[in-house]
């Protein structure tokens, strides 16, 4: 893939849609980021792990690894994983959440503009919540080359179910969406028609055969957990909030504490990956 000539503010175009792809979104962020996101559960990667038939001699690239949930989840399986993203903030996360799991993993800085054959082939390119801010379509076309021909790209993401115990959630994004709406890239992709799901780029894609697996948990989760969950987004990050960051907190916090329990609010989430396998060719006809 091309490299843009500016990285920091390249835009690209979806359906008469842009997306601004800003390298340094995250960069106030990535402090609430290990606090506040909820991790990958071991199962779910180890689903994985068995149906796309990883092992010891095989390579993963984590593309936009942020803080290096899934680079250190899937490194005691193959034999590196490179961790790659374009903020300095979200690797020296990520270099202390391997560290702190006695994972290792290759740390790079770059982004899905800066794939090229010098990164090597992989078995498995693993995607966490931030495929939406690539050219999705050319990064696909980018990993058709990196990737071994029985390789897999891997999209993980997490969403709270419809049940009872996320009424909470309602409420959260309530307060959450009148800052989050200052930021153009949140309009683009929230409630807007012309957004393109990511199963429909990946049929589009050499990527075309999809598997969905999913792991539900039910979490009890501290009230300040929840608050830096919020300020790890980056719509409404520390640095785009400014001097409406207190005042966030303070409208987040009350809500949270009224469905607490000794400071606990309850979560039921479901962690998934969308696995995209190249398309099989047709067998000759004997």
């Amino acid at each position: 893939m091309n490299r843009p000539s500016r990285v920091e503010t390249q835009s690209h175009r979806l359906n008469a849609m842009t997306i601004t792809f800003d390298a340094h979104r995250f960069k106030t962020a990535a402090q609430h980021y290990v606090q506040g996101r909820l991790d990958y559960p071991p199962e779910l990667i180890e689903r994985v792990v068995s149906l796309t038939g990883l092992g010891g001699h095989h390579r993963v690239l984590d593309l936009g690894c942020g803080p290096g949930f899934l680079a250190a989840g899937f490194a005691p399986y193959v034999s590196e994983v490179v961790g790659m993203d374009p903020e300095p903030a979200m690797l020296e996360q990520a270099a202390n959440y391997a560290a702190a799991r006695g994972a290792r993993v290759k740390l790079i800085q770059g982004s899905s503009y800066d794939l090229g054959d010098h990164l090597g082939r992989f078995q498995l390119v693993t995607i966490g919540r931030a495929f939406h801010w690539m050219d999705r379509s050319a990064t696909l076309d980018a990993l058709a080359r990196a990737i071994a021909v029985d390789g897999v790209v891997a999209l993980f993401g997490d969403a709270h179910l419809e049940l009872s115990e996320n009424d909470w959630k309602r409420s959260f994004r309530s307060i959450l969406e009148p800052f989050a709406e200052k930021d153009p890239a949140h309009g683009a992709r929230h409630g807007n028609p012309a957004w393109i799901t990511h199963e429909a780029v990946l049929l589009g894609s050499v990527f075309c055969r999809l598997q969905r697996i999913s792991v539900v948990r039910r979490l009890k989760t501290p009230i300040e957990r929840l608050l830096d969950r919020a300020l790890s987004m980056s719509s409404t990050s520390p640095e785009r909030l400014g001097a409406d960051r207190d005042r966030l907190l303070e409208s987040l916090r009350t809500v949270l504490a009224e469905k607490a329990v000794d400071g606990l609010v309850t979560e039921v989430v479901e962690s998934e990956a969308l696995l995209a396998f190249r398309e099989m060719p047709f067998a000759p006809i004997a």
